[in-house]
């Protein structure tokens, strides 16, 4: 495919730069980074070329607006377009972005495509793989929407755990606040992710701890009935009473979201 800035941008590479601008910190889109010049050598387009759709798309994007961000002046009516779009309909765009992403990289539908443990994107194995024809088409695009999610969130807290900074990406999930079976439509929203190590993870999706309007960490009871223990001590009444450490890019938390955790997940007694 030929490499110039001239190659059109068609839907499916808007979708992909959209996926992109998720998944790399702001400030990383320089057409000499690494990642940039990888995925745009798949595309058939220059590096500058989707540095550049890059920053435009920062400069739609609403935390970067408040924060007086305002990216290139050149962003179009197409972009902003699509921008739009691909923020209203994430349960539908956001996995089918991940698959172009993924089919510019491989066609093995059990690997996934991951950007948190190097400079480059480099295909990796599902842990989630299996199944007959009509199940696996299912699971794949499930699949795609968690790697989706999980990568998306991970990066808008540095890749590091809200609560610990831990930072090593294999012990990280991206957790739902409001619980992915219970509501499909806030599956893939920013507002309900939080990075959080695996530990933490488990603790807050079984209600042993939860996070008041401030961000705060609150324990519950029952966990404190375990006490006195050492590991507990330090992975647990070390962050009680702190906030955690908010995201650099995407959207914080939703209220209504946490709220919904501390009343109906949250184990009170």
């Amino acid at each position: 495919m030929p490499r110039s800035p001239s190659v059109p941008w068609t839907r499916e590479h808007q979708l992909i730069a959209l996926n992109l601008y998720r998944k790399i910190p702001f400030g990383h889109y320089d057409k000499g980074k690494p990642i940039v010049t990888q995925m745009a050598g798949l595309m058939g387009r220059s590096s500058g070329s989707l540095a550049m759709k890059l920053v435009n798309f920062a400069s739609l994007d609403p935390l970067h607006q408040a924060r007086g961000v305002r990216g290139l002046s050149g962003a179009s009516k197409d972009d902003r377009k699509m921008w739009i779009e691909f923020q209203a309909n994430l349960p539908t765009l956001g996995p089918e972005s991940e698959q172009l992403v993924h089919d510019l990289f491989t066609s093995d539908d059990s690997l996934e495509i991951d950007f948190l443990e190097s400079k480059t994107a480099e295909p990796t194995a599902s842990r989630m793989f299996g199944g007959g024809s009509t199940e696996v088409q299912a699971t794949v695009k499930v699949r795609r929407g968690q790697q989706f999610f999980r990568q998306s969130i991970l990066n808008a807290y540095g890749v590091r755990c809200c609560v610990s900074g831990i930072n090593v990406p294999r012990l990280l999930v991206a957790s739902h606040i409001r619980p992915w079976k219970d509501f499909p439509e806030d599956r893939l929203d920013p507002r309900n992710g939080l990075c959080l190590s695996s530990l933490h993870d488990a603790a807050f999706d079984s209600g042993l701890m939860t996070f008041d309007e401030g961000f705060v960490m609150i324990l519950s009871p029952k966990l404190k009935k375990f006490l006195p223990q050492d590991s507990l001590e330090m992975n647990f009444l070390g962050f009680e009473g702190k906030p955690i450490r908010m995201p650099n890019k995407l959207a914080a938390p939703a209220g209504e979201f946490l709220n919904h955790h501390r009343e109906n997940i949250f184990q009170k007694k």
